[in-house]
């Protein structure tokens, strides 16, 4: 009776590295050589990606290292127009809401923290093959609360008058949206950190939200146009 690592050999999963860190590379390539139904077709870092070339049409799953990496998902889907659509897992990353709900929002169908086991990782690599959606259970409950909240962001459009977010307001809380810290907003718009926390806190103030998730997700139930 075959094994479950053998199940699928004659149709291997077929899996590309696209990380930064070169240990973990390597060490992903050892790990998944042991695994006859996952196949490595190719890797690389950051080098890799100037500029970004077609990857392997064999490729059907990606999997990054970097956060960094997540707005590559959308120009990596087009190069699959026509074909299998390539999935992607995003791994090592900070148990971070704002940075969940990007990747989500970028089209990745894995998400995995930094303290996954190496099983984890090879365990995703397979859920994801079969369809599957893969996320740390905190974070899955993430989910469950936006959805909730954009049911009560649009019932208060509903019946509300749409608040009025000034242009800076609104740029601001899309840099949010892609899952910006303070400091990191703060330098993107030339703002001191204190500036930037008092727009956010002003920003919820106006939008009845409880944090900046949900202020994301009122923000878009309210027709602005605040990216992924």
């Amino acid at each position: 009776m075959p094994t479950s690592d053998t199940t699928s050999a004659a149709s291997p999963i077929r899996v590309f590295l696209l990380i930064e860190n070169r240990l973990l590379r390597e060490a992903l390539f050892r790990l998944f050589r042991k695994h006859s139904d996952i196949r490595v077709v190719g890797q690389g870092g950051r080098a890799y990606l100037n500029p970004l070339p077609p990857l392997d049409k064999q490729c059907e799953l990606l999997i990054i290292d970097s956060a960094e990496f997540k707005c590559l998902v959308a120009s990596i889907a087009l190069d699959t127009i026509g074909e299998t659509a390539r999935k992607t897992i995003l791994i090592g990353m900070e148990p971070d809401e704002e940075l969940f709900l990007a990747a989500v929002r970028s089209g990745v169908s894995g998400f995995l923290l930094q303290d996954a086991s190496a099983s984890d990782v090879v365990a995703a690599v397979r859920s994801i093959s079969r369809g599957e959606g893969v996320c740390p259970p905190q974070l899955c409950s993430t989910l469950f609360r936006v959805v909730a909240n954009q049911a009560r962001a649009i019932s208060i459009q509903s019946t509300n008058s749409r608040p009025d977010l000034t242009l800076r307001q609104q740029r601001l809380i899309s840099l949010v949206a892609r899952g910006f810290t303070n400091k990191e907003i703060a330098s993107h718009l030339n703002l001191s950190e204190f500036t930037v926390r008092n727009h956010i806190h002003r920003i919820l103030k106006r939008l009845n939200a409880g944090n900046r998730s949900e202020a994301v997700e009122a923000t878009r139930a309210y027709g602005y146009q605040i990216g992924p």
